[in-house]
């Protein structure tokens, strides 16, 4: 099973610049990608930060270029995203019964969980009681059937100071409790840091990516300011098997010619 992850699309009203970037522009960039490379994938999944202030009219943007790709896609919320102006512009993306923008997703390879962890008006996440409740009646319905979740704060640090100041706060104690009693979730994918990274949690293997408009810089000393950079957007590509799962990144941007080599045999 083929499915993309895009991350961080950050979209400002169609025509503004961010970071002297232009989110629209880069965003359809990758669409086009999609639709070129991988047009067999069965689903994109959007983690996080879809605009970058909230703004009607940038969500609705947003809306009017995922409607391009020729898979069904699912947005998640980020810190700098609103839930309540994203509830209304895309009613069709199911809430939990408090109103989280969660939901399960059945798929032939298992269930895929998309997590809520968004702090209103503020960059660092959390995971309240409520919303840790439906995470521990969903990974109490899976049985045997392998999980796989999907957030935008990442739970943990990750070594870069400034970011980790943003990480999800509250309730990432919750969320590991409650991941741990569990050994079917296979892997753990999120947005935020705007790089990309892999490793393992309480067994768990993790990875994150690039956004698709700004990166942020790989920083491993400074804690009271992040560095944005140009470095090139990509997407995730991840292949789904019972045993295995496999993450590639597409970085749509680079039209280098390709060489082609023979295989020595």
């Amino acid at each position: 099973m083929k499915i993309i992850q895009i991350t961080d699309t950050h979209l400002i009203p169609r025509g503004k610049v961010l970071h002297g970037l232009n989110p629209c522009e880069l965003l359809e960039a990758c669409i086009a990608s999609i639709k070129e490379f991988h047009a067999d994938a069965e689903m994109c999944i959007i983690t996080g930060d879809l605009t970058d202030q909230g703004h009607p009219k940038a969500y609705h943007d947003f809306r009017k270029i995922l409607q391009q790709l020729p898979m069904p896609y699912h947005p998640l919320i980020g810190n700098h995203d609103h839930r309540e102006i994203f509830a209304e512009i895309f009613p069709e993306v199911p809430l939990d019964e408090h109103g989280f923008v969660q939901q399960m997703l059945t798929t032939e390879q298992g269930l895929f969980l998309l997590l809520d962890t968004v702090k209103h008006k503020n960059d660092e996440g959390t995971y309240c009681e409520k919303r840790g409740a439906w995470l521990r009646t969903q990974l109490e319905e899976s049985g045997s059937a392998n999980v796989y979740l999907f957030m935008h704060h990442p739970p943990f640090k990750i070594g870069i100071p400034a970011l980790d100041r943003i990480k999800l706060q509250d309730g990432a104690e919750r969320i590991q409790q409650i991941v741990s009693d569990f050994s079917n979730i296979k892997h753990l994918f999120f947005g935020h840091v705007h790089r990309p990274i892999s490793g393992s949690w309480y067994g768990i293997p993790f990875t994150a990516l690039w956004g698709t408009n700004h990166q942020i810089l790989l920083d491993l000393a400074t804690e009271d300011y992040l560095t944005y950079s140009h470095e090139p957007p990509a997407y995730s590509v991840i292949q789904l098997e019972p045993q295995q799962t496999t993450v590639h990144y597409q970085h749509y941007l680079d039209n280098s010619p390709g060489i082609k080599s023979p295989l020595i045999t």
